[in-house]
């Protein structure tokens, strides 16, 4: 289920109604019913933290990464997670739908969801952004609905797999393969062809926005 369907089924179960959640969460019905039909999906940690006391169950299943709807109350779940805050430290980076040229990274119409990386990726200054990917060119490596994880920089080394723009155009994921005459972008499905352009193509200019370091799927 998704995040919504799980809210609703929460909150009708508690016998909440979406007034006394939204007033609860400091917020408005309107929002309440955007999150239950999914129209808003990247709902803010302290929200969902805050849902999941009012419907007395836990932030981990209102996200859909866990099947147990109770509360993580008892003593050994409290020592598990305390432990984990203390030896693990993470960042958090927004996951986007799509990925527009020259987007600024508070474009949150685009926002879908969110991820935590190993805070050590970020040494150096290094930045981070999460992409949810479509379609089927880059299958079967990636497929629909897996969300990468992209080192935000302007070049790659030849046989990585990349997000580049061409000409200005949404993001696309592609392997890149440099020849002396032009990059190349390979789809891993034999079903699409690569394409070709010139490095100094004015028409059509390749700019690379980051490599994949890391594929997640949720099954």
């Amino acid at each position: 289920m998704a995040k919504g369907e799980r809210i609703k089924k929460m909150r009708t179960q508690k016998g909440i109604t979406q007034e006394e959640l939204a007033k609860f969460l400091n917020t408005t019905k309107q929002n309440i019913y955007k999150y239950e039909n999914n129209i808003i999906t990247n709902i803010p940690s302290d929200k969902i933290e805050q849902m999941a006391e009012a419907l007395d169950t836990n932030s981990s299943y209102i996200m859909g990464w866990t099947d147990y709807n109770g509360k993580n109350n008892n003593a050994k779940l409290r020592d598990v997670a305390k432990k984990s805050r203390s030896d693990i430290s993470s960042v958090r980076i927004n996951v986007y739908g799509r990925v527009r040229a020259g987007f600024p990274q508070e474009a949150v119409e685009d926002i879908v969801d969110w991820e935590d990386i190993p805070k050590e990726w970020t040494i150096g200054n290094k930045e981070f952004i999460g992409l949810r990917v479509e379609g089927d060119s880059m299958a079967p490596k990636y497929i629909e609905g897996d969300t990468i994880i992209i080192q935000l920089q302007p070049d790659c080394e030849s046989g990585q797999d990349c997000v580049v723009y061409v000409n200005g155009c949404d993001a696309t994921l592609k392997k890149i393969v440099k020849q002396q005459d032009g990059i190349l972008l390979q789809p891993l499905n034999p079903n699409y062809l690569p394409q070709k352009y010139d490095y100094n193509d004015e028409e059509c200019p390749v700019t690379i926005l980051g490599i994949i370091v890391e594929i997640r799927r949720k099954v």
